[in-house]
């Protein structure tokens, strides 16, 4: 299958399809995108384009109707479409773009969904609306689901490496040390992710916690680890920490 990478090409094939959009017709719709969109192999960036494009098209309370129908499809790129809208809405809509997004995660039951969805929505949110988002990390710390705790990582290290400060760095960091004793393997590798991009970021907040991760019982080797993996991608505190 052919993949497509041109804007110019994504776009012929969504006008017709944006152009015969009514609210009416809202399954209808997203039949077409699936068939003219998200069975054609597109990259990620494009099928964020589209999703753009789709924001401005779709009345904004007819959003979610639409984002639940294209996650109900199961496709691969529809998580990417969805993720994105609910990215855009964050400003004026957050807790029900946070709420549906958790939802769609959970539905959708494998780790690239978490993945996608959470770096498009939480991680954003994180980065661009942090004491909101901080709140909502902490409460999903305590879910009794694998992939919203795995979740928590995968927005960490979105935000932390397109630039979080340090201020809410330090908070998160705390937030993924109290999860430093999972056992559950997907918790792990997503709070690991966000430990390790942590280090590589802002080594001096390891160095501030390095007491307790080398006495704290409660933080298991695999965490630590991950904080030496980063720590050897900072040429200046390379070699430093032994974990």
């Amino acid at each position: 299958m052919e993949i497509i990478t041109s804007k110019a090409t994504v776009k012929n094939l969504l006008d017709p399809i944006i152009q015969n959009y009514t609210p009416q017709k809202n399954d209808e719709f997203v039949k077409q995108l699936q068939a003219g969109i998200l069975k054609k192999k597109i990259k990620f960036p494009l099928l964020e384009y589209a999703a753009a494009e789709l924001y401005k098209t779709i009345p904004i309370n007819e959003q979610l109707t639409v984002t639940d129908k294209i996650i109900e499809l199961h496709e691969l790129g529809g998580n990417v479409l969805s993720g994105i809208m609910l990215q855009l809405r964050l400003n004026g809509h957050f807790q029900s773009s946070v709420e549906h997004a958790i939802k769609y995660i959970i539905d959708g039951d494998e780790w690239f969904v978490c993945d996608i969805i959470g770096e498009r929505v939480l991680g954003f949110a994180l980065l661009t609306q942090p004491e909101k988002t901080i709140a909502v990390l902490h409460k999903m710390s305590t879910h009794e689901n694998k992939w919203i705790v795995r979740c928590i990582g995968v927005a960490a290290h979105y935000a932390i490496k397109k630039g979080l400060k340090k201020q809410y760095v330090q908070q998160v960091f705390t937030l993924l040390l109290s999860l430093s004793n999972s056992t559950e393997f997907h918790t792990k590798k997503g709070i690991g992710w966000a430990a390790k991009t942590t280090a590589k970021f802002y080594p001096d907040l390891i160095a501030a916690h390095q007491q307790q991760l080398e006495t704290d019982p409660q933080v298991k080797q695999w965490f630590k680890t991950k904080i030496k993996i980063g720590l050897g991608r900072t040429s200046k505190y390379a070699g430093k920490y032994t974990g």
